[in-house]
């Protein structure tokens, strides 16, 4: 339960979550909307968007959809100045990725640059949309969500755990960077968690052994409410506490 200081810390704030229409994104709002937060909410499935807002309006907060595909560069910059003309964010969630996972051999080019566009251009679109405005402000929050793989690779995920890797050495050379500007930086890294990222995954029979490893063992898999709760953790700490990085794994998971 969030104690009181928590509570006040992001009442009436505001953030965005990107990939917000299910998994991590769709959890963390909820999570973020009990806390008081008023919300800008992205993906690129405008219907689940709209279900989503309805049940958080009833909380009270305000929210406001901006579905977009974060790998669009115009399209992200176009969010970010209508984000700035409200008045800004003070926190992001960079939370959108894919993972269409395959040996490298299979040499599925085309899966590989989705990877990339999505999973590091896309957290850098997103970081570019707002970082200029809460620097200029002398405050705010970058939250990015990387993985495990951040930290380790695994058979047929080279490529995904190279954008994990990047998003985790991005997290952490911003966080470096901002400390001037007043604006902190957290990289979270959970382990195996139930969302739909496998059902990214083409190649069948990796598709189906991730699903099946996936839910094998009831204490192997992370839900998503338990990365939300690390996010408010993280988001909720005291401006002069910067909690940098957070590795959450299921508790059976040895990797």
């Amino acid at each position: 339960m969030a104690n009181s200081f928590q509570s006040e810390q992001l009442q009436g704030k505001k953030a965005w979550i990107t990939g917000a229409s299910s998994g991590i994104g769709k959890a963390t709002a909820h999570r973020l909307a009990a806390a008081g937060m008023n919300l800008v909410l992205s993906a690129r499935r405008l219907e689940r968007l709209e279900t989503l807002a309805q049940a958080l309006k009833a909380t009270g907060v305000e929210v406001t959809l901006e579905p977009v595909d974060v790998s669009d560069r115009a399209a992200m910059a176009a969010v970010g100045e209508r984000i700035a003309a409200a008045g800004g964010v003070d926190l992001l969630v960079n939370n959108a990725g894919t993972m269409p996972i395959s040996p490298i051999l299979s040499g599925r080019v085309d899966e590989w640059e989705q990877m990339i566009d999505v999973n590091i251009k896309g957290v850098l679109y997103a970081i570019h949309a707002v970082y200029s405005g809460m620097a200029e402000r002398k405050q705010g929050h970058i939250i990015n969500i990387s993985s495990v793989a951040a930290r380790t690779t695994f058979q047929s995920a080279g490529v995904y755990a190279g954008t994990k890797h990047a998003v985790r050495a991005i997290s952490d050379t911003l966080r470096k960077e901002a400390i001037r500007y007043g604006v902190r930086v957290t990289d979270i890294q959970p382990g195996s968690v139930a969302t739909e990222l496998p059902d990214s995954i083409q190649h069948e029979k990796i598709r189906n052994a991730v699903k099946a490893n996936l839910y094998a063992d009831p204490k192997g898999v992370l839900q998503p409410e338990d990365i939300a709760e690390a996010i408010y953790y993280a988001a909720s700490q005291p401006e002069h506490v910067d909690v940098s990085e957070l590795l959450i794994r299921p508790q059976s998971m040895e990797d």
